[in-house]
């Protein structure tokens, strides 16, 4: 449960910030309604689950070498995760939405998971995030802690879409730059508490 919760709070966290992506649910959210706006974040989900799931799954692979590196992986860890929060907020949301052609559910679904699943830097993050907090490597359970962090990350990642498409739903007309800007720092400083909750666990 608490890898499950780690796992969650980071999905949460990297879905968080409001780049083109999230521009693009928010858009469709206003524009064709919130099952919409909601689909397309799930598509999104999905896709961080994928990386999240092979990120996970290797890491667990090659367990008895990352042991060995345990401190340097702490320190690369934690100092990423504190470089991400820092520019996640300080960074300005995206103004534009990603370019996309889908329009029905399954088009909406379909675009944004492949949208996202073209950005292979996602993997590379969860990589060092996963590395540097211990989350899967230093719990006991073989593929177990993997599996849950994959599914923590989705269930997060899906939160976050749900929590935006009904936002901006309820609050249409009000959901302005100013507030996705809050939503920037808001998790920026979630992932930067992270990075110095690793940095001082070594």
């Amino acid at each position: 449960m608490d890898v499950f919760l780690r796992g969650l709070l980071l999905g949460l966290a990297i879905a968080a910030p409001v780049g083109p992506i999230g521009v693009l649910c928010i858009r469709r959210t206003l524009v064709m309604g919130r099952a919409v706006g909601l689909v397309s974040g799930m598509g999104a989900a999905t896709a961080d689950m994928f990386y999240g799931g092979v990120a996970a799954f290797g890491l667990t692979a090659v367990s008895d070498i990352l042991t060995g590196q345990r401190l340097w992986l702490h320190l690369i860890g934690g100092a990423f995760l504190c470089y991400l929060g820092l520019r996640t907020a300080l960074s300005q949301p995206a103004e534009r939405a990603a370019e996309t052609s889908g329009s029905s559910l399954a088009g909406a679904y379909s675009s944004t998971l492949f949208l996202t699943l073209t950005n292979p830097l996602t993997i590379l993050s969860f990589v060092v995030i996963f590395a540097g907090l211990g989350i899967v490597n230093n719990h006991v359970g073989g593929y177990g802690p993997a599996a849950a962090v994959t599914a923590g990350v989705f269930f997060g990642s899906t939160l976050w879409w749900f929590i935006l498409s009904g936002g901006v739903n309820l609050l249409r007309g009000r959901f302005t730059l100013r507030a996705l800007r809050w939503v920037n720092v808001a998790s920026g400083m979630l992932l930067l508490g992270f990075g110095i909750y690793t940095l001082f666990t070594i």
